[in-house]
């Protein structure tokens, strides 16, 4: 009987194992089908979404045809009869590659990313809405230039007319269909918050004030000249600088702030700002803040122009690489616009008429960022609803009301509260660091009306340098350097942009920190004439690189903070003095991966090395692959994950003696440049008390370095490319792991990097070169511009990221102007009424 019933529960326990087996095989069975499904259906939504660009298609909005061809990497060469049908195209078929991203981009500012990403940007979509841009654009728009004005009308009518089509076909870009919403129509007003979002990135300063201020109250008190050690941290010029226009290429001594004049400063000492307060806030922009990206990723950017008297071609050469962070898709979208007499090519903002750098027939023109002071950061006095104005008399708050909505979430709503600055509203922050006990309100040029200007029509359309600096003139934000060369042969530089003049009759300088209401009101703009500028200067090189802009002696205040210097000293080193340049020689300086800091501090690594008490075998094994190092930041590079390490490593040795937990707070553009010097003059006040003297502590740095940074047994395999990769993934279908292994969407895979945020071949994190443009005003049919992305932000498109292999090589690509029509045309469409 017992037998019985043991085969009995063998045969039921095999039964069940064969139903769970054939279960466990269904389920899997259908998770293939499913997968395949949604795989297919995936693939076929982004095919289906990509734009027409062959044969011709009917639009309501053209009063006449326009062509659109491109060439064999997708860039549109677009041309009408009419201005207006210009901008109607460049909306109309921008919106048919980068839809998505626009979407972003104006959610992005506007703070409305929650509602289609969910609770994650619950603070970022907080921060965006305490900063009030969409009532700004408001304000502005219709003080705006009436033909720029309808030329953004014109724009967004293109946009308009793409987003009805793709919407009536069921063929929306696949991200609005994953994400589970529909595009709302485009306006003036959305790319004026492109705009906007371009002026955040390129000018939010005052996270940084909050922290200098942090560091000054901690240092005030420790020794009786604690404002030598405030010097020694924030000089104001560099033994490296080099002005466009100064006489001298470098400073005569080392500056401190008493170089200033007691005007320049207001220091009112509160409680050291809390830490976490300041990281949290700084980490809700981070994303969207060049400089808040990573260490050394201040937006920046180099260009320069060189006039005929020292060019192969004997016409002017333009370049310029906008350091920006790189993005899928690319900030940058290359286009070609022909109408009439007006023809212009180069690299436009997705959002943007027209084109924001490039070249015409005659000029040609690049930007970097001028890192000029726009924002003051006012200590309101408040009382019940009502504060106290520049005039001493009490005013009312004025309030906005603001409700994020949370995708699978609840709502979140609050009010922001403003103050008042010259007739301008001025929003409170202080919500945003939760332990500030101050009223801290914000003034920027943004929130000023009257500044807003998009002169692009008129960029686009001189006829001469003179024409381009006069394009600008009423010109708002973000503040650029302007570099440019024409084909009449001349070159030049000029600052332009709306920057504060501060004070009664703009005497009252510049505030790197906070500063009381009543003072330091702003007392309009410096005159556009006034700005710094050069034409034909004598060595015939303009060049600029976010550093130090103004000569010595410059009356008007423009920033306190510049970028370290090495990129713009270097561009200079390579391009003055020289004969026959030619594009080839622009790409080689822009492709140049040399860092003066990097093997300052080899140089001074080794000696510490030779002259400390008890080196060990891996410290003297470095010094030596040091010694032998020619500075060049290269992706094969041991020495420069030594020095990079070393230097990272240092910073905190340095700075917690006398900060504590706030040591990193302290990161001005300039700080690479402080550390510098303190190696080379080892003053003794910032040496910690545990060393005997700078020798030991940069070994000490080193042994932390390679300790913090991993190097490996061996370090010759510590190359900088291992540590220093590079890895770009579209931002939903490669940023979701299911999407990515189903969809097999991938970036560019991790690549090592040569150069660093020190070297004019930047490379920090994923902020570097989003493009590099070189320009002939001799030939202007062979100008170059190369992406890392590419056109389209289609993965189904052949035009998603076939930029990158020679962006990556750092070779040159073709800049269609011209020669598109009948000799290079992969694709043509004709857009009627």
């Amino acid at each position: 009987m017992r037998s019985n019933v043991s085969a009995a529960e063998g045969w039921s326990s095999r039964r069940t194992l064969r139903r769970v087996v054939f279960c466990v095989a269904s389920l899997l069975l259908l998770l293939v089908v499913v997968a395949a499904g949604a795989r297919l259906w995936l693939q076929q939504a982004m095919r289906s979404s990509l734009p027409q660009t062959d044969g011709t298609l009917q639009l309501r909005g053209l009063g006449a045809p326009v062509t659109v061809e491109r060439d064999a990497h997708g860039t549109p060469h677009i041309q009408s009869t009419d201005v207006d049908d210009l901008v109607f195209a460049q909306g109309f078929v921008t919106a048919g590659d980068r839809l998505w991203q626009m979407d972003m981009l104006r959610r992005h500012v506007t703070g409305r990313l929650a509602e289609v990403l969910g609770s994650n940007m619950i603070q970022h979509d907080r921060t965006q809405r305490y900063l009030q841009f969409r009532q700004a654009a408001a304000r502005a728009l219709p003080l705006m230039d009436a033909t720029e004005r309808h030329q953004l009308d014109r724009y967004a009518d293109g946009v308009n007319a793409q987003i009805d089509l793709l919407r009536s076909a069921g063929h929306l870009p696949a991200e609005f269909r994953v994400l589970g919403y529909q595009p709302e129509h485009w306006s003036a007003m959305d790319s004026l918050l492109v705009e906007f979002a371009m002026t955040q990135d390129l000018s939010t300063v005052y996270p940084s004030k909050l922290d200098r201020e942090a560091v000054e109250s901690l240092l005030a008190g420790q020794t009786a000249r604690g404002e030598d050690l405030l010097g020694d941290l924030y000089p104001v010029t560099t033994l490296r600088d080099h002005p466009p226009i100064a006489d001298q290429p470098a400073a005569t001594k080392k500056p401190t702030l008493d170089d200033l004049g007691e005007d320049d400063l207001v220091t009112q000492f509160a409680a050291p700002a809390h830490a976490a307060d300041l990281a949290q806030a700084k980490a809700a922009l981070a994303p969207f803040v060049g400089a808040l990206q990573c260490e050394g990723c201040q937006a920046g950017s180099n260009n320069w122009a060189i006039s005929g008297a020292h060019t192969q071609s004997g016409k002017p050469l333009v370049a310029n690489d906008p350091h920006l962070a790189l993005t899928v898709p690319g900030i940058w979208y290359t286009v070609e616009l022909e109408s009439g007499s007006f023809h212009a090519s180069g690299a436009s903002i997705p959002g943007l008429p027209f084109i924001v750098l490039g070249h015409n027939q005659h000029v040609a023109w690049g930007f970097t960022n001028s890192t000029a002071d726009v924002q003051d950061l006012y200590v309101e006095q408040i009382s019940g609803d009502q504060f106290r104005g520049a005039d001493g008399a009490m005013h009312p708050l004025a309030h906005e009301h603001e409700t994020i909505n949370v995708k699978r979430g609840k709502s979140v709503s609050f009010d922001v509260s403003l103050t008042s600055h010259g007739g301008t509203p001025t929003p409170i922050l202080s919500p945003l660091y939760p332990h500030e006990t101050r009223n801290l309100a914000l003034r920027w040029p943004v929130y000023d009306a009257g500044t807003a200007s998009l002169p692009m029509y008129r960029v686009c359309s001189a006829e001469d340098g003179a024409a381009l600096i006069e394009a600008f003139r009423n010109y708002g934000a973000p503040a650029q350097n302007l570099v440019w060369g024409d084909d009449h042969g001349h070159v030049g530089y000029h600052l332009v942009g709306r920057i504060p003049l501060r004070g009664a009759g703009g005497q009252s300088g510049l505030t790197p920190v906070p500063v009381n209401t009543g003072t330091y009101e702003w007392a309009g703009w410096i005159p556009y004439d006034a700005l710094p500028q050069v034409t034909d200067p004598e060595g015939g090189v303009v060049a600029t690189a976010n550093a130090r802009t103004t000569p010595t002696g410059y009356p008007y205040g423009t920033s306190l903070d510049w970028a370290a210097p090495y990129r713009n000293e270097r561009i200079w080193k390579l391009l003055e003095g020289r004969n026959g340049l030619s594009a080839a020689d622009m790409l080689a300086v822009q492709n140049d991966t040399f860092s003066a800091l990097d093997k300052t501090y080899a140089e001074h690594i080794v000696y510490a090395v030779d002259h400390a008490k008890s080196p060990t075998r891996r410290d003297r094994e470095a010094a030596e692959i040091l010694r032998k190092w020619d500075g060049h930041i290269t992706a094969d590079s041991v020495a420069a994950s030594l020095t990079s390490a070393t230097r990272r490593a240092l910073l905190p040795m340095v700075l917690q003696p006398k900060l504590g937990s706030n040591w990193d707070s302290y990161g001005p553009g300039n700080s690479s440049y402080v550390l510098e010097r303190m190696i080379e003059t080892r003053p003794s006040r910032w040496l910690p008390e545990q060393f005997a003297d700078w020798n030991e502590l940069l070994v000490a740095a080193l042994d932390r370095g390679m300790k913090e940074g991993e190097a490996p047994a061996d370090l010759r395999d510590w190359t900088w490319g291992s540590r220093h990769e590079l890895d770009l993934e579209h931002p939903v279908f490669g940023a979701i792991p299911w999407l990515r292994a189903l969809l097999g969407v991938a970036g560019t895979g991790p690549q090592p990097m040569p150069g660093s945020g020190l070297t004019v071949r930047a490379s920090n994190g994923k902020h570097s070169a989003s493009m590099r443009f070189i320009a002939d005003l001799a030939a202007p049919a062979d100008d170059s511009m190369s992406l890392p992305m590419g056109e389209s932000g289609n993965p189904a498109s052949p035009w998603f990221m076939d930029g990158w292999p020679t962006w990556y090589r750092g070779e040159r690509e073709s800049l269609p102007f011209g020669n598109t029509a009948g000799s290079g045309a992969s694709h043509r469409i004709v857009l009627t009424p």
